[in-house]
């Protein structure tokens, strides 16, 4: 389990990331989403369409012979597009009362796991500030 809540203090543990807080440090805790962004994968396409453009204005290839390796990138973009399921990224976040914000890249597998784990926090963290003013 990434995140360990005890009584008086919370530890995340997951993969070589570790901290931990006392309750009253923590400022925010919670789960960031961000889009993945295709970077590699519209600049290869953007490129194999400019020189299958350049040949076919600029060179003096008869034939159509620069249409099969264009098609062949094309295919390839297309696989680099789908080999991955996951759309977005998740991060586990933390600010404190010392002004200093963790980031921690988690799994998509592992989303779930410590989104309960964030709201089991946030439940204890409810239930201790009922209690300081009652």
């Amino acid at each position: 389990m990434p995140l360990t809540i005890f009584s008086d203090k919370v530890r995340f543990r997951y993969k070589s990331k570790n901290w931990q807080y006392r309750f009253d440090e923590i400022k925010e805790l919670g789960l960031l989403k961000k889009k993945k962004k295709y970077f590699l994968e519209n600049a290869t396409f953007i490129t194999v369409t400019a020189f299958a453009y350049y040949c076919m204005l600029f060179s003096n290839i008869t034939d159509l012979h620069y249409v099969i390796p264009a098609v062949l990138c094309y295919a390839l973009v297309v696989v680099l597009w789908s080999s991955d399921k996951a759309e977005f990224v998740y991060f586990i976040f933390v600010k404190d009362i010392y002004q200093n914000e963790i980031r921690t890249k988690i799994a998509s597998k592992d989303r779930a796991l410590v989104g309960k784990q964030i709201d089991y926090y946030l439940d204890l963290q409810f239930e201790r500030s009922i209690q300081k003013t009652a």
